[in-house]
């Protein structure tokens, strides 16, 4: 259903406009170290679903399926990782990095009523400087993502990280994964809960690399 409400509302899209590159942000002190995930570690999954057509744009926005964040908050990732490993669970990685030309494609795509789940471009993301993640649980006995109260880039409340409705076991997870990924540097987003900014992000500039230019 949420995805009917987002097609009706498509109606809504105001012309494209046009946004200059971000102004550099004077706390940007730290160059680019992207670190591709996988590499830390094998049983990191992927479920890049912008590299797809399974996803809120309804096409590829990605031109490979691979995720990366600045070395800090990969190792940081890597340590929640390991902690829910021990635990019966592992992360599940929808997004990392993001190309700034994708953010501002998404802004452009998305319903002005919906854009509170989407940057804005003229002043860039977080996805944008290497440093948010949206991840998600799977469990190691069977593979599979773990249920949680709502599915991934869900428009409506359900994707609040205090919802407080769907199954018990399902807000059990969520909160777990919360709790975790918030032990080792990251704050969850405050109406998604699949996303995750890491504390040092204001220290990276705003990236518009492709990952075909990705070493």
């Amino acid at each position: 259903m949420a995805w009917l409400r987002f097609a009706a509302l498509l109606l809504l899209v105001p012309p494209a406009q046009t946004f200059p590159q971000p102004i550099e942000d004077s706390c940007a002190v730290r160059r680019p170290d992207l670190v591709e995930l996988v590499l830390l570690d094998s049983t990191i999954r992927l479920d890049i679903r912008y590299a797809t057509a399974n996803n809120f744009v309804g096409q590829p926005v990605y031109s490979q399926p691979r995720a990366f964040l600045q070395r800090p908050a990969a190792l940081a990732l890597l340590k929640a990782h390991r902690m829910l490993l021990e635990k019966g669970y592992g992360l599940l990685v929808f997004d990392g990095y993001r190309p700034w030309s994708v953010t501002k494609k998404f802004w452009e795509v998305t319903p002005a009523p919906l854009r509170k789940f989407v940057a804005n471009p003229a002043k860039g993301s977080r996805h944008n400087r290497g440093c948010a993640v949206d991840l998600t649980l799977y469990d190691r006995r069977t593979g599979r993502p773990v249920p949680m109260p709502s599915a991934y880039d869900d428009f409506t409340d359900q994707a609040s990280p205090w919802y407080e409705g769907g199954t018990e076991a399902e807000r059990k997870m969520r909160d777990l994964l919360i709790c975790v990924m918030e032990g080792e540097g990251f704050t969850v987003e405050s109406s998604e809960w699949w996303h995750f900014d890491y504390k040092d992000w204001r220290e990276y500039r705003i990236l518009d690399i492709p990952f075909e230019k990705m070493n």
